[in-house]
């Protein structure tokens, strides 16, 4: 009989000193997987993939800074995303233990941004990215529904850069989330869900990361993520719409997959739980090796 997962606490401390919040599921020995959230989210976003990888795999998530637990530094950037990674897999992996790797949005494009690091290298046995893209964010998202240029991506900027507070989650709000995050067929309690973990996600916060993904420019970076590499998105994504996963797997210079979810939107692991769980589980099999469960 498979016995309850075991959980603990910890903090990782990067380059810049900011603690990161980070915590563990799952017994040592298993295979470690290593789950890295988006933009205005949190470890709660991973909660399906906890509740089933963490049963026979150890699985690590952290809070990305000035997200959840992890508190708001003074950096915002794709370096400072990279440090804070290689701070918790430091902090949590042994020397040349590897891990399967998943990012979801910005946690894609941390993935990303560390693909040089020799602590990313030395843990990295394969990645996942999920729902995320490397360049022209907001020239491509599909926030609104008139034809590409610089109106467009003007109006998209304000909107992803929204200065005012989310306020408490509303019927409006939901509507609104889920209009610009998820796919018409998402179910209400997910689209509920995600509207918490979002509007729980500090306004400076919000912005300052808006701020930095307007910006975003790691296409060389893709080129260096030199590990298997499979990527999943939505076929329904406003945000980061099918365009980026094609030219992620057409850049890649190991491309482990690419599958297109039909009537899924940008929150792939909430929205798809069971498709993000089984690419990661697949990974885990092929580049870990799969290892009995403890009875």
């Amino acid at each position: 009989m498979r016995q309850p997962h075991k959980e603990r606490e910890l903090t990782a401390v990067s380059a810049d000193g900011t603690r990161i919040h980070v915590e563990v599921h799952g017994d040592d020995g298993r295979p470690a997987v290593v789950l890295a959230h988006g933009w205005t989210c949190s470890i709660r976003f991973w909660a399906a993939q906890l509740a089933d990888l963490a049963a026979d795999h150890r699985v690590i998530v952290y809070d990305q800074r000035g997200h959840g637990r992890t508190a708001a530094p003074a950096a915002h950037s794709t370096d400072a995303l990279a440090d804070d990674l290689e701070a918790v897999l430091a902090a949590t992996l042994e020397p040349g233990e590897r891990a399967v790797l998943a990012g979801h949005s910005m946690g894609g494009m941390t993935l990303m941004a560390a693909a040089r690091r020799p602590v990313f290298r030395e843990h990295a046995a394969a990645v996942l990215l999920c729902s995320t893209g490397s360049s022209r964010l907001t020239p491509e998202a599909l926030l609104v529904p008139i034809r590409p240029g610089r109106t467009r991506t003007r109006i998209s900027r304000r909107i992803l850069g929204w200065r005012a507070s989310l306020g408490p989650v509303t019927p409006l709000s939901k509507r609104i989330l889920r209009y610009g995050t998820m796919g018409p067929g998402a179910a209400p309690d997910r689209v509920a869900e995600c509207a918490r973990i979002v509007h729980a996600c500090p306004r400076p916060v919000r912005v300052a990361w808006a701020h930095v993904l307007g910006a975003l420019d790691l296409d060389a970076e893709v080129r260096e993520l030199r590990v298997p590499t499979a990527v999943i998105m939505g076929s329904d994504d406003r945000l980061t719409p099918p365009v980026h996963g094609r030219a992620l797997a057409a850049a890649l210079p190991d491309r482990a997959g690419l599958t297109e979810l039909t009537g899924v939107g940008h929150m792939t692991p909430v929205e798809a739980p069971e498709a993000v769980t089984g690419a990661i589980r697949s990974l885990v099999g092929t580049y870990l090796g799969a290892k009995e469960d403890v009875a």
